[in-house]
């Protein structure tokens, strides 16, 4: 079993609200369907969630009663989205089920207490792709929080153990230092925690998720377990389907041993 990340940088655009890339979804889906491998799939708000969250700070849990309209409008938003993923996934050949994550999670401090495990396993039984997002959901502790896609990779990888852990992302991978302002910037194949550790903090767009370096910090959690987890760019075409047939692709990985 392949457990999959599909980012909200790659299937929206981050920074123009509610903005959905049908095509390089389309285009994924296939590469999906080729690989003929079983599949959990997790995917991104982007700019379905990430730019209202930010507005209403919701990542921090309850503070004011004006927050709870931002709420309902996240959660209105990033089921629209799921929506046009599910229709996409249909489409293309592979049956998919929505599991909501208020629906199978809580979290504790922001952190994901419980998950609704049990559900996905059933699911993959019955021969169709569970598909769950980042979403808001109930915090035992701080009333609501954000349950980002990739503490959700991380529960995942941890009860299913699958084959190889795979973050689409619209970059390459991680690099020395942001390529898009220094032309000298390289291609980090392999990550560890010293290269994590030395890179430069920057951020792009609204992201109340952790961005690259929470991504990585899950990864090398999940390399811990003895599983590979490679982030790649997921707009360059063949890239995920290569991956999913456990080929070399570019991109950066972190593999047991390195954590």
């Amino acid at each position: 079993m392949m457990l999959v990340k599909l980012g909200g940088s790659v299937i929206t655009d981050k920074v123009r609200y509610r903005t959905f890339r049908e095509e390089v979804l389309s285009r994924l889906v296939d590469e999906i369907t080729s690989a003929q491998k079983e599949i959990i799939l997790v995917h991104g708000a982007g700019s379905f969630g990430h730019i209202i969250a930010a507005q209403h700070q919701l990542q921090h849990g309850f503070s004011d009663i004006s927050q709870i309209a931002g709420v309902a409008k996240v959660m209105e938003d990033v089921r629209e989205l799921d929506l046009k993923v599910l229709k996409v996934l249909n489409l293309g050949g592979l049956p998919s089920v929505s599991l909501p994550p208020s629906a199978v999670a809580s979290l504790r401090c922001g952190e994901l207490d419980d998950l609704n495990v049990e559900m996905f396993r059933r699911y993959l039984e019955l021969g169709m792709c569970p598909v769950t997002f980042g979403d808001v959901v109930l915090d035992r502790e701080r009333r609501f929080g954000i349950c980002s896609g990739d503490q959700l990779m991380e529960r995942l990888a941890r009860e299913f153990r699958p084959e190889r852990v795979i973050f689409c992302s619209d970059v390459d991978g991680v690099f020395t230092a942001d390529p898009a302002r220094d032309p000298d910037a390289e291609l980090i194949e392999t990550v560890s925690r010293e290269t994590l550790d030395a890179l430069p903090r920057t951020k792009r767009c609204a992201d109340v998720t952790g961005s690259i370096f929470g991504k990585l910090e899950t990864m090398m959690r999940i390399a811990s377990w003895g599983g590979d987890a490679i982030v790649l760019n997921g707009g360059i075409p063949g890239r995920l389907e290569a991956a999913l047939r456990g080929e070399t692709v570019v991109g950066s990985k972190v593999v047991s041993g390195t954590v």
